[in-house]
């Protein structure tokens, strides 16, 4: 039997989940990174997209990550979200008011940068929109 991963996911507004799992694959800045029991040490930075929890006779559960940071050690996964839904829980429409939102940021925006990271928030609602 494979050993078990020690995950919590942690956001401002509260623990969403803390359990014994047995794989998680969540969207780092590098690329996606799958992570089980036993896994090295490492730290990463989080891109926006979707976290996906696997237990053994459960169903998937996904969550969306806006960003943050994960660190693997011997004792676990943590990932410290910077804004996290879960996937069941997503309003579409307020999604879709998010993406008006973010469009108009990038219409508005008075610098490259600004427009720019205005830009990358909303390709990547939109990617998080194709997903659901």
């Amino acid at each position: 039997m494979a050993e078990k991963l020690s995950f919590d996911l942690v956001s401002p507004e509260r623990l969403l989940l803390s359990e014994e799992v047995d794989m998680v694959v969540l969207p780092g800045a590098e690329g996606d990174m799958g992570i089980m029991g036993g896994h090295a040490p490492v730290m990463s930075t989080l891109r926006p997209g979707v976290i996906d929890v696997d237990v053994q006779g459960q169903p998937q559960r996904r969550y969306f990550v806006r960003g943050g940071f994960a660190e693997v050690t011997p004792a676990g996964l943590t990932i410290l979200a910077e804004h996290t839904v879960p996937l069941a829980e997503l309003d579409t429409a307020a999604l879709d008011r998010e993406i008006g939102n973010a469009e108009e940021d990038v219409v508005d925006a008075k610098t490259d940068a600004k427009r720019q990271a205005a830009q990358e928030k909303l390709d990547h609602l939109k990617q998080l929109r194709q997903a659901i």
